[in-house]
């Protein structure tokens, strides 16, 4: 249920704040991944949008650890999260390449971001089937905080500007080439 609520509320506070960051610079720039001027503050937009997701699923995922909340599972629910799951790394890495080529640090963090709730999907699926399977109510929880941490960790990414590193699930992408890519690039 954490997992669940994290989701929705994931959505709701990370996706309006990234898109309206990155239309103005996507009709800007073109070029390598490096920062300008004005792009620090969108980068902080960005990365307060992390801040805040990392909030809301520790205090879910704490709220049901304590509570001792059930997951609710149908056979619905995941299936759309497995879809989930296969769907969303891959508008990550689309989203990636295409900030990439425009040189968008933006992009390249928004990418993460989307990465990211992979991470929360697969998280939900594995505690919904878990939950499910074995009745163990408190795995969506503790993958709640698992990916609390990976969004705190992202977000002081894009708030120093580091916006071209490589995220934990991008290091296995390879250039065209088959040569991976500098992050720093």
């Amino acid at each position: 249920m954490a997992g669940v609520r994290f989701r929705r509320g994931a959505h709701r506070l990370r996706r309006p704040a990234a898109a309206s960051a990155l239309v103005p610079e996507i009709l800007l720039r073109r070029g390598g991944c490096r920062l300008l001027r004005w792009e620090k503050g969108t980068l902080r937009v960005i990365a307060t949008a992390f801040f805040a997701l990392a909030a809301y699923v520790t205090a879910t995922s704490l709220f049901a650890l304590i509570r001792h909340v059930e997951v609710a599972h149908s056979p619905v629910g995941i299936v759309i999260t497995a879809l989930s799951v296969v769907v969303m790394p891959l508008l990550s890495l689309a989203e990636r390449r295409a900030g990439r080529e425009l040189g968008s640090a933006t992009a390249v963090a928004d990418s993460k971001q989307t990465l990211i709730c992979s991470y929360i999907s697969a998280a939900v699926l594995i505690g919904l089937v878990v939950n499910a399977t074995f009745g163990w109510w408190w795995v969506d929880a503790i993958a709640g905080l698992v990916i609390a941490a990976f969004a705190v960790r992202e977000g002081l990414e894009a708030w120093r500007g580091d916006a071209c590193a490589t995220s934990v699930g991008m290091l296995l992408e390879d250039d065209e080439d088959g040569h991976e890519h500098d992050p720093h690039t």
